[in-house]
């Protein structure tokens, strides 16, 4: 029996300890949202792990009971796009951060640790930049140009911060993976054969043989991924201006017409964005990961699917989240405003971080009290290999020791 093309993506989680407590709360932002959280608490836990990614849902991430196991409460949270981020505006999900934060302040937990694993991390390292600057100094406008209220919410500080598997940002992933030879947005078949990755003449070998592709070839490929983003860009910022130019019209006539072209909102679609040559071409930057993206085996068939990074959003979304050019929400960028006592967890075969990137975002980070370290593992903290100890548990271990120097835990049985 062939195996799914996902497979590896899901890990199941060990059980949580007996004594383990667990609530649900609908928290509302300072901008009026409603977001939904889970507290996760043992006896005498003073410290707690806070737990987000700006578009899944980590109630059940492997790492909570190995957490809780440790000593420390858990809370994992949920931001206003969970699972459907059509429109998700990463400034809109700091608020989100932020209404957690300002609750389990009020828990009355002595610590509050973020922990942000894959894209969460970029969310977090964001929320941190933006939480330590003077309220007036903060961004103003999205990309997109809507007004952030970032300047009215509390943004509280939290007392450390790990980064497990980090990838440099939405939008930076999905300048590194989105297909360039791309001819025309509305046909997902169109091509431009001297830019197409996946064609042997460009270098490409039948999986699960390695590609070996040529200077040239991926110094024009990585300028043509730039140009992709750059059209799709000027495509959501024309969009937008319309709607403003709409409803301007609007407040001046009253009409319908012009609310309801005020309101047709574009939904951008890219079709093939599983296309990083690195996921093929295990010579670049190499690692100990195996042969394949984070969607599966054979990033040549799902390039052409339905899953992927960024295929439906809003303009509004597209330049805020998706965007390597316009997002905010760029780990490199934000990183110099981590100043929280920091450990950055690597795994040895990421599949969306590799090597060159994590140097550069912990060389970015502003914390003296920084930590680094390597464990084995894939990027969702599967086991590289069968009958390894899985990433995610290697990871806890090392979470817990940095923990434990820093924060009064009692661990559980």
């Amino acid at each position: 029996m062939s195996e799914r093309l996902g497979a590896g993506r899901y890990l199941a989680a060990v059980d949580r300890p007996a004594s383990t407590v667990t609530s649900v709360h609908e928290l509302t932002t300072a901008d009026g949202a409603t977001v939904r959280g889970v507290l996760s608490t043992v006896p005498d836990a003073r410290t707690v792990v806070s737990l987000m990614h700006p578009r899944q849902d980590l109630t059940h991430h492997p790492l909570v009971p190995l957490l809780l196991r440790a000593g420390v409460a858990v809370w994992t949270q949920h931001t206003r796009s969970v699972n459907n981020d059509l429109n998700l505006v990463h400034e809109q999900a700091l608020h989100d951060v932020a209404a957690g934060q300002l609750f389990l302040r009020d828990r009355g937990f002595a610590s509050i640790i973020l922990l942000g694993h894959s894209g969460g991390g970029t969310l977090f390292a964001f929320y941190l930049e933006q939480a330590a600057l003077p309220p007036g100094d903060r961004i103003a406008e999205t990309p997109g140009g809507r007004p952030t209220k970032l300047a009215d919410a509390q943004m509280p500080l939290a007392d450390g911060v790990v980064f497990l598997a980090p990838h440099p940002g939405q939008g930076k992933l999905l300048l590194n993976c989105i297909d360039p030879s791309v001819a025309d947005e509305s046909n997902p078949l169109s091509a431009v054969p001297e830019l197409d990755l996946y064609d042997p003449a460009n270098g490409f070998a039948e999986p699960p043989r390695s590609s070996s592709y040529s200077d040239d070839f991926l110094a024009r490929y990585r300028a043509a991924q730039r140009d992709r983003v750059a059209r799709i860009d000027a495509v959501a910022r024309e969009h937008l201006a319309r709607a403003a130019e709409a409803r301007a019209a609007f407040k001046a006539t009253g009409r319908a017409a012009d609310r309801r072209r005020s309101l047709a909102t574009k939904i951008i679609t890219a079709f093939r964005t599983d296309a990083d040559p690195r996921t093929v071409d295990l010579s670049l930057d190499p690692s100990e990961r195996p042969y394949g993206s984070l969607f599966g085996k054979r990033p040549d068939l799902i390039n052409y699917g339905q899953v992927g990074f960024g295929r439906l959003t809003t303009p509004e979304a597209w330049l805020s989240t998706w965007s390597g050019l316009s997002s905010n929400a760029d780990f490199v960028r934000c990183a110099p405003g981590v100043t929280a006592p920091t450990l950055f967890v690597e795994l040895t075969g990421d599949q969306a971080a590799f090597p060159a990137d994590s140097r550069r975002m912990i060389d970015a980070l502003g914390a003296a009290d920084l930590t680094t370290t390597r464990v084995r593992g894939l990027h969702f903290g599967g086991a590289i290999a069968e009958g390894e100890p899985t990433g995610n548990e290697l990871a806890a271990a090392d979470i817990a020791e940095w923990l434990v120097e820093r924060f009064d835990l009692t661990p559980v049985d």
